[in-house]
């Protein structure tokens, strides 16, 4: 995923952070909603009937209503889901998992909004706080997530039965596909495109099982590293940001110059864009 790639390094510094726990808090915030003032999820729910005659926000506040009754296994549920989507983060980078989860909900937001002018003009997807569709799906896309990248896991379901991931994702995957055959083809949209960006991450690119948390771990060693060794002195005394290793060139000899950090070699060694790829790797073992 090289597209992926270019755009971590120019966006990633602006990926949430723990994401799963905003997602938990605004599933906290929808339930605290559905106890004090329960009709106002009518406002809240994914409907593009509504959204195209003015009510825009409905565009994103369906993340906030909650995927189910509040009980004692929807508590368990949300902090499985917690920490199995931490874990993805971990493993992933914020960015990453970032792109995974905001995906999820734009393909669903388009699904929506092609189902709805598929079936008609005058279709609404549901009522008194429900809809077709919700983030039920996304969810399970963080956990289908969690169980391909972690197949050997071995969780403790309800806290005391233990399984390997590899076997919930199968049960649940199982699961899905039960309710894709026994849903009309309104529901089979809906599955679908809530579960579109698992489709993508894991069947037509796979790239992410490519990244393993030592791998994150040596990653972000090496940007703290870059960040301590940012200002370098030229010869002249003046403070620069960036000097190349072969050449000594700075930012300073020209705009049109590019430098970045090569993370193969031992040490922070920083060149331009005409000895990035030119230079031999430095070895702290040569």
């Amino acid at each position: 995923m090289k597209f992926l790639n270019k755009m971590e390094r120019k966006f990633g510094k602006y990926a949430i952070r723990n994401l799963s726990a905003y997602i938990i808090a605004l599933y906290a915030a929808g339930y605290l909603m559905s106890y004090l003032t329960p009709q106002m999820l009518n406002y809240l729910v994914l409907e593009p009937y509504y959204i195209l005659r003015g009510q825009v926000w409905r565009i994103v506040s369906w993340i906030i209503v909650p995927p189910g009754s509040l009980d004692i296994f929807t508590i368990i549920m949300l902090f499985f889901y917690f920490s199995v989507g931490s874990a993805l983060e971990q493993k992933w980078g914020a960015f990453r998992y970032n792109v995974y989860i905001f995906s999820g909900i734009l393909f669903t937001v388009l699904g929506s909004f092609i189902l709805y002018f598929i079936i008609g003009t005058n279709t609404i997807f549901g009522i008194f706080g429900t809809s077709l569709f919700s983030t039920y799906y996304i969810n399970m896309s963080i956990f289908l997530a969690f169980a391909a990248s972690y197949p050997d896991a071995q969780v403790l379901l309800y806290f005391f039965i233990p399984l390997k991931m590899k076997w919930l994702g199968i049960f649940y995957g199982a699961f899905i596909l039960l309710s894709f055959v026994t849903s009309g083809w309104v529901g089979k949209v809906a599955i679908i495109a809530s579960l579109l960006n698992f489709i993508v991450f894991f069947f037509a690119t796979r790239n992410v099982k490519q990244y393993s948390p030592k791998e994150h771990m040596r990653k972000r060693e090496f940007k703290k590293a870059v960040n301590q060794t940012k200002t370098q002195t030229t010869q002249g005394g003046t403070i620069t940001r960036h000097k190349c290793a072969v050449c000594g060139r700075t930012e300073l000899d020209g705009d049109h110059l590019e430098f970045r950090f090569c993370s193969k070699c031992d040490g922070n060694y920083e060149y331009c864009q005409d000895h990035l790829f030119t230079h031999t790797h430095v070895h702290a073992d040569k």
